[in-house]
């Protein structure tokens, strides 16, 4: 099929592939098909959020180009936000904690952002996130013409991700049983939830959230896996929002990712390890025949020195290698 030239980056966004995983769960009698997120221009499913904000508050007015975007993001959305201001011409501040990794401040600035480092937790809940949402107002009030996404409690977050659901039903011709979706600022999980809701489907939603974390309940403490779970509960999220949540730790996440480049050929990030591995949890509940979705957010390369490697994951978690030795013996065995 002939490709048709598009407008600008933007246009790019969205439109991602949808494909079967028959590797991944073998001999499984249901199907798996991954939404690969990480083929958006930026490289994640924060692609969508962060321009349908910016597209939509350009046409209301609330900001015009040459004005400054402030927001609290520390990976995709950062990124996400920076290529969608720097292609419409606005100036964009990423305020960031400790704990975002290298990589991400070296794909911020290259997409021209400029960094504010928040260097102490919130000293009453202890947590980076408010510290971080604190610094965003106080720049508010400093920078004339200045505006705020508020990914965490942003409409149109969600409103972008009717389409991902819409995709999704089109690309397989027919909606899905089971959807796995990773939660964080639950924009995802909100929007294919309410376009299933308007549209009548009958596909379970499945919310995967990060042990640790406390959107879906469960008690707080310390987590690795960026973009994944969240210390404080979004205005996003809301209590009857989905069918089943499913609650995956750090080391799930791990050996989903490792499972998933070496039966799939697929280099996705943590939180892609954490829906398939929720998915593998509850597997013996899946009906024949049955289609489930897993939605992929972003690229493995933004954890290459994490996830995917040998040394920080010893130091971490210890020797763990055996989880996915076989994988790596089956493979060779299949190569020779």
């Amino acid at each position: 099929m002939m490709q048709v030239a598009r407008k600008g980056i933007t246009s790019a966004i969205g439109s991602t592939p949808l494909v079967e995983m028959s590797a991944f769960f073998e001999g499984a009698m249901f199907h798996v098909f991954g939404k690969l997120e990480a083929l958006n221009p930026g490289g994640s499913i924060k692609d969508r959020p962060a321009v349908k904000i910016i597209e939509r508050a350009l046409e209301t007015g609330e900001i015009r180009p040459g004005w400054t975007v402030i927001e609290s993001s520390s990976g995709n959305m950062g990124i996400g936000l920076a290529q969608a201001c720097l292609y419409y011409g606005l100036r964009f501040i990423c305020v960031v904690d400790p704990k975002v990794t290298v990589q991400n401040l070296r794909l911020l600035r290259a997409y021209r952002a400029e960094i504010v480092m928040v260097s102490d937790p919130d000293p009453l809940t202890g947590e980076f996130l408010q510290a971080r949402i604190d610094r965003v107002r106080s720049l508010l009030k400093l920078i004339e013409n200045s505006f705020w996404p508020d990914q965490y409690s942003n409409t149109y977050n969600s409103i972008a991700h009717y389409q991902t659901m819409r995709e999704i039903v089109e690309g397989l011709e027919r909606e899905p049983e089971y959807l796995f979706c990773a939660t964080s600022t639950c924009g995802t999980l909100r929007g294919c939830v309410e376009y299933s809701r308007e549209h009548g489907l009958l596909t379970t939603v499945i919310a995967v959230d990060a042990e640790g974390s406390v959107i879906f309940g469960g008690p707080k403490h310390k987590r690795l896996i960026p973009g994944h779970g969240a210390a404080v509960r979004p205005r996003l999220y809301q209590p009857d929002l989905v069918d089943r949540c499913v609650h995956v730790n750090d080391l799930d996440c791990i050996v989903g990712c490792r499972r998933l480049v070496m039966r799939e050929g697929i280099l996705a990030g943590g939180s892609s390890g954490a829906v398939l591995m929720a998915l593998d949890k509850i597997k013996d509940e899946i009906p024949p025949g049955a289609i489930c979705v897993v939605i992929l957010p972003d690229r493995g390369e933004r954890y290459i020195e994490t996830i995917y490697s040998d040394d920080w994951v010893q130091e971490q978690f210890g020797d763990v290698s055996y989880l996915w030795e076989d994988l790596t013996e089956r493979s060779l065995i299949s190569v020779a």
